[in-house]
């Protein structure tokens, strides 16, 4: 057999095809995705909170709104309402300028600061594009307002040496850049990335799983009715689910060591990641066969992006945003963001989750009901010598 020969093998060709498919893909799909960093960073929404009964604030509030590269500012938002905001996620920073501002800049005291805050159970660029944004702010503002208190305090020249000590650490201290983080997420990328690890990991197995599976049920055609085949493939995912979950939840306790507590809340939502996933990718497999399973790899590589474990929907460009939302990964892992770090109930996303796999398993199961040719169901030989004792007794 010669090598040319055997490129034109099914395997050969299946293996070349695969290649140039994937890394196409890839390419195709996670480049293009990630140019929204930085460019769509102007995107995301923030609150400015100017209380300060002085002219400071509502100078400072009227220059960040010029000079801060956000398209979407809130202002006529209390402070209360744009923190619970920034809980949910839907703002990225709050700036709260409180009501004795302009009074201790003045008097040069260092209670004289800006609340800045961050939420850091969320997309991982928002907080670190946040925190950068807010140390440029605070320097500039810093550097500001000491020149205003050194003009304020220094007009006699003739000072004791003890006073002018004093007036210097005055003027140091006349402006804190007061940054608050809410939902911090311990050290270490580890933890960051286990919202979006253990949703890949139901997800894949999920997708190789729900090949398996529907190749055993149309292997199995013909010993039973495509009902009774549909509930089993249902019940050895769910099996699948329960094992699989147990393990990957343990592994990432093992290794991130969450909260005791959380232990069985993961495990339920694992279980719920892997069969909504499960049923998603068992469409196209039930529809096109093996070949479903090209059809997945795409949408997987998209769902990295659009999850929102690395940018936010307001990052997002139009093909990965619409993917959002009805994706699975996308509300597993703002779930376990919610669970894991946040203050907030998981509860919607974990609803969102379950319909996404709802509608996914009514699909499946039109599929099987009006796509899926009826085949006769053959009576083992068993079965027949059953029934012949029967009729003879």
């Amino acid at each position: 057999m010669k090598f040319t020969a055997f490129l034109k093998t099914r395997g050969a060709t299946a293996a070349i095809f695969m290649g140039i498919f994937y890394a196409v893909a890839m390419l195709g799909i996670f480049l293009p995705g990630y140019t929204a960093i930085p460019g769509n960073v102007d995107k995301l929404p923030i609150a400015i909170i100017n209380d300060d009964a002085g002219k400071n604030g509502a100078m400072i509030a009227e220059n960040l709104q010029e000079n801060l590269p956000f398209k979407e500012i809130e202002t006529d938002i209390t402070n209360k309402q744009a923190l619970k905001d920034l809980e949910h996620n839907d703002l990225a920073l709050v700036v709260h300028i409180p009501k004795t501002f302009s009074e201790n800049i003045q008097k040069g005291e260092a209670s004289s600061s800006i609340n800045f805050t961050i939420n850091e159970a969320g997309a991982t660029v928002v907080s670190s594009t946040m925190n950068a944004i807010v140390t440029e702010i605070n320097s500039q503002l810093s550097t500001q307002f000491s020149q205003q208190t050194a003009q304020g305090v220094l007009m006699n020249f003739n000072v004791p040496e003890k006073q002018a000590a004093e007036l210097a650490e005055k003027i140091e201290k006349s402006y804190v850049g007061n940054v608050v983080t809410i939902n911090e997420i311990p050290d270490g990328m580890n933890h960051n990335m286990l919202p979006m690890f253990l949703t890949m990991a139901g997800y894949v197995g999920a997708m190789i799983g729900a090949m398996q599976l529907v190749g055993a049920f149309r292997a199995s055609r013909g010993k039973a009715s495509k009902t009774r085949l549909f509930t089993y493939v249902q019940m050895a995912a769910l099996l699948i689910a329960v094992v699989s979950s147990i393990i990957a939840v343990g592994v990432a306790y093992l290794i991130d060591k969450p909260s005791g507590d959380l232990f069985f809340g993961i495990v339920g939502q694992q279980i719920l990641n892997y069969m909504v996933c499960f049923n998603f990718t068992a469409i196209l497999i039930f529809l096109f066969g093996e070949g479903g399973m090209i059809l997945n790899l795409p949408i997987l590589l998209m769902q990295t992006i659009a999850n929102g474990a690395t940018i936010t929907r307001d990052m997002m460009h139009s093909p990965y945003e619409w993917m959002s939302h009805i994706s699975p990964m996308y509300y597993s892992v703002q779930a376990y963001f919610a669970n894991l770090f946040g203050s907030i109930s998981p509860s919607p996303y974990i609803w969102s989750m379950a319909l996404v796999g709802a509608v996914a398993m009514l699909i499946n199961m039109a599929i099987v009901a009006f796509l899926q040719k009826p085949m006769p169901v053959q009576v083992s030989e068993t079965e027949v010598e059953k029934k012949a004792a029967e009729i003879t007794a």
